[in-house]
């Protein structure tokens, strides 16, 4: 598929989509409460059509299939191909015959030009090259009428789900410097970036707001949240540019474990996770 994502799209299906497939229901999981806000927000009606970004796995879109219901329809937007295939196999176990999953880079596609009613995203839209063209493409798709809503992540240091293991980690391996503008996880931590770039791409009243919940890591067992740690996320991404091994992963899993401890007083890990839930209209 060509891109100007390129590089986006060489992780999403060679470097990550393993793991997000093998590991869509503790995802899942984690994120649920704060897809629901963002769902909530969006308030998707039956009979509507609905342009779902970065759909990975299926479960939004899915989640808004049965909020539309039959007489609408739901597109599941995606780069990478396998989160694709995981997405269609959960479609067809469910039943559900109006969603449809398209492999395509929603900064560039044309999927269907002020052909819907919601363009939403569950933190699918922080990994453009290019933010603004992208914004102006989604903003195209939408009828006069329509809206935009998505669910990002507020910065690393509001994100202790995220921030505590890649800390862990930086003990045993240096952190790359960090790009608060490169695509990735906290490229729309700043509310004010945010609201530029949809002002620029034509998107008017503009608002943001603050979502929080208390994130279940590794399903809430400090265990497979160590080892979840090192699978996903900036602490699995800075291992990655080490020299793999063994020995140094046990240490690191270790680390991770006993910096999370603190979380879990009753045996029970719970670490706060902060968003914006942006909201416009064409």
């Amino acid at each position: 598929m060509s891109s100007a994502n390129a590089e986006q799209v060489r992780y999403w299906n060679e470097v990550a989509a393993p793991t997000w497939v093998a590991r869509q229901d503790l995802l899942d999981a984690l994120i649920a409460t704060l897809g629901e806000q963002a769902l909530e927000r969006a308030a998707p009606a039956p009979g509507e059509r609905v342009l779902d970004v970065g759909c990975g796995c299926g479960a939004t879109s899915l989640a808004l299939a049965s909020r539309v219901g039959p007489s609408g329809e739901v597109v599941g937007a995606d780069i990478s191909r396998p989160m694709l295939e995981r997405a269609r196999e959960r479609a067809s176990a469910a039943g559900v015959a109006h969603v449809r999953f398209v492999e395509a880079d929603a900064q560039l596609a044309e999927l269907g030009r002020g052909a819907f009613d919601l363009v939403f995203s569950r933190f699918g839209v922080m990994f453009f090259a290019d933010p603004d063209a992208a914004f102006a493409n989604l903003r195209a798709h939408l009828r006069p009428s329509g809206r935009l809503v998505f669910v990002c992540w507020q910065g690393v240091d509001r994100n202790p789900w995220m921030l505590v293991p890649v800390m862990a980690v930086a003990k045993h391996v240096p952190l790359p410097p960090a790009d608060p503008l490169a695509p990735g996880p906290f490229a729309f931590a700043d509310p004010e970036r945010v609201r530029g770039i949809l002002s620029r791409a034509g998107f008017r009243d503009v608002r943001l707001e603050a979502g929080r919940d208390d994130l279940a890591l590794g399903g809430g067992d400090l265990d497979r949240a160590a080892e979840f740690a090192l699978e996903m996320g900036p602490a699995a991404a800075a291992l990655r540019q080490a020299v793999e091994g063994e020995s140094l992963r046990a240490r690191v899993r270790d680390e991770i474990r006993e910096a999370l401890r603190p979380y879990a007083p009753d045996g029970r890990l719970r670490l706060p996770g902060a968003t914006w839930i942006a909201s416009a209209r064409p």
